[in-house]
């Protein structure tokens, strides 16, 4: 899907090659975010680069198949910039500030019977805090698929978001809503900061297991439908090889998000009741008390 509209967007004409969704040649050659590599017609590999570099790469080029008469320029190619094919509004709903070092964690949906397709993707991260002491902060931001050309129907219910913990883990707000929007639709990312806490003492060093439901309105952007929408994802902390990377910034602080306290615990709440326990436990080394989420 991804490579038909690139193709009708850009009007191209080259041929396209698109790994398969599991990054089978991404994983088999090295897993870097811009590497490069040139293979002959034999399909014999001649060049390798772990950083991409065009002027390497034509010097390359140049000694396998000889120079070219005329450069091409990108000013010659007379190209048009694109905006993204949005109609509904975006930059309405502020985004969650990111503070740290944030790492990007397994999600995979729990694809069951509907037949709708996954119009939001989960994005979920984890500070390094947690993965060194226990206790730290998740990230949940839920993204409109642009593929799908849909977005978010505000006279409507909001996103609604409920968490069961499958292995131990505490969630401080385990279930919570969007922004009360007051324009009618909008394309913005539904974001959420939520404390956890490691209440297994996880002696097996086993990855913990989070199951994420979403529900939400979704509507195409040529107006053809506008449904509610039930989703599950399966959110696995540990770090997510094909996640990338982004730069976070200052002052995450606390933030309140659709009337619920989201992005840090408060003075005498669960989490840091729990964290305490926890603490307790781990330094006297007693057994840990089994818990999960609470599901509401």
């Amino acid at each position: 899907m991804h490579v038909a509209e690139a193709k009708e967007q850009l009007e191209t004409k080259f041929n396209w090659i698109c790994d398969s969704m599991d990054n089978v040649l991404k994983h088999a050659l090295g897993n870097r975010p811009n590497s490069e590599f040139v293979f002959d017609p034999e399909g014999k590999l001649v060049v390798s680069r772990q950083w991409s570099s065009p002027s390497e790469l034509r010097a390359d080029l140049e000694e396998l198949v000889g120079a070219v008469q005329t450069e091409t320029t990108i000013a010659d190619l007379n190209m048009t910039p694109l905006a993204p094919p949005r109609t509904a509004a975006t930059g309405i709903v502020p985004r969650v500030k990111l503070a740290g070092q944030m790492t990007p964690v397994l999600s995979k949906p729990v694809m069951e019977a509907s037949s709708d397709p996954y119009y939001v993707k989960l994005r979920a991260e984890v500070d390094t805090d947690f993965f060194r002491t226990g206790y730290g902060r998740l990230y949940l931001g839920f993204f409109l698929d642009p593929l799908y050309k849909v977005h978010w129907n505000n006279r409507a219910m909001p996103v609604v978001f409920a968490i069961e913990s499958t292995t131990g883990i505490i969630v401080a707000d385990d279930s919570g809503e969007g922004p009360d929007v007051r324009v009618a639709a909008d394309a913005d990312p539904r974001e959420f900061l939520l404390d956890i806490c490691d209440d297994s003492l996880n002696a097996a060093r086993e990855p913990h297991e989070l199951v994420v439901s979403v529900r939400y309105f979704a509507c195409d952007d040529a107006e053809t439908f506008c449904k509610p929408v039930s989703q599950t994802y399966r959110i696995t902390l540990e770090r997510d090889r094909d996640g990338g990377s982004r730069r976070s910034s200052d002052g995450r602080g606390f933030r309140p998000i659709g009337g619920r306290f989201f992005g840090g615990s408060r003075p005498g709440s669960r989490m840091q009741d729990m964290s305490r326990e926890t603490e307790r436990r781990r330094q006297s080394n007693m057994p840990p008390r089994r818990s999960r989420g609470r599901a509401r």
